[in-house]
């Protein structure tokens, strides 16, 4: 009898420790680096999280956060993270230098940016055709600001060595920047866009906030805000990966079905930037670009790679399969 309950405890004890193993794998952390996460084109993920959608799916996440999307990129590629949020077009641009990743939620159907000017130069610089011997301010060399910016420059006639690009962030690196006449035009997003125009320091010349704006300016939606991991990732870890989908989709629904007022009310304090109501303003009117499903537009890939050829060295000669920097695979999973 002695022996038996011995034993039966001993079992009892090893097949506890394996529940616990594999509840401990089952919960294991996944490291999200954002690029930016205060910016409201990067809203779903502390939306997500303050939602509590993450914990419901039983996921252990942690969000950190870089300015820019290539420094995210970086971390992601070196392995450091596990997820990024930013933008799509970075699936395009790896795969031209070996790297595979793929986007496996799309959070927004355009860029959700303004190109600005600064006002004392706004009778000088009204489109990208005047940008010649001016100063760019991006987020970061390399990053899908500078993508675009490049872009839209070439598209007004002028190629790289016609301007300067100087990286200076966000939020209010970017508006010291611009306070400080180091940039003539910068890149800008929600909330800075609006803190831009509610000082009148800046006005935009180049909308691509709403989808007529960025189907006029780059000839079709161009997708941008998305999650996106290593392929090899997503295909080794395929249920933390319709976990993550399911829980984004989640909050994508809720974007779209909630006011700008309760979805402010969700997130911290300090995005405000002390001003509530100027957010809940900005908040309004990026609601359209974010995606209800998650799933990638129509013909959306087809245009960030025409974009990207346009100007990039790296995709001289070389021949992109689009079906391989994204996937709708998890996102239709989502009931």
């Amino acid at each position: 009898m002695r022996a038996w309950f011995r034993y039966s405890s001993v079992a009892g004890a090893l097949v506890a420790a394996l529940a616990v193993s594999a509840g401990a794998h089952a919960a294991s952390k996944i490291t999200i680096m954002v690029g930016g996460i205060d910016k409201i084109i990067y809203l779903p993920p502390k939306l997500t999280e303050n939602l509590g959608y993450f914990k419901d799916e039983g996921l252990d996440v942690e969000l950190q956060s870089q300015q820019a999307g290539v420094n995210a990129e970086n971390q992601l590629v070196a392995g450091a993270v596990e997820a990024v949020v930013g933008y799509y077009d970075h699936s395009i641009d790896l795969q031209s230098k070996g790297k595979e990743i793929k986007s496996i939620v799309q959070f927004g159907l355009v860029p959700g940016a303004m190109m600005m000017v600064r006002s004392d130069e706004a009778g000088t610089i009204k489109s990208f055709a005047d940008i010649k011997g001016k100063t760019i301010g991006v987020t970061g060399l390399g990053s899908s600001s500078s993508f675009l910016a490049q872009y839209l420059a070439l598209k007004g006639g002028h190629p790289s060595g016609d301007y300067t690009m100087l990286p200076v962030g966000a939020g209010s690196t970017l508006i010291a920047a611009m306070k400080q006449k180091r940039i003539d035009v910068a890149w800008t997003t929600e909330p800075t866009t609006s803190q831009l125009l509610s000082t009148g320091e800046a006005k935009p010349i180049v909308d691509l906030v709403t989808a007529d704006g960025t189907r006029q300016a780059l000839d079709g939606l161009y997708p941008a805000a998305s999650l996106y991991v290593r392929s090899d990732w997503a295909a080794s870890h395929k249920d933390e990966a319709a976990k993550l989908a399911k829980a984004f989709v989640r909050t994508l629904h809720f974007i779209q079905t909630h006011t700008p007022e309760e979805i402010a009310d969700k997130m911290p304090t300090d995005y405000y930037g002390g001003n509530k109501a100027l957010y809940v303003q900005a908040m309004k009117a990026s609601i359209p670009m974010f995606s209800p499903d998650g799933r990638m537009p129509q013909g959306g890939p087809e245009t960030a790679l025409k974009v990207l050829q346009a100007f990039s060295p790296n995709l001289k000669g070389k021949t992109i399969d689009l079906s391989r920097t994204y996937t709708n695979e998890f996102v239709d999973q989502v009931k």
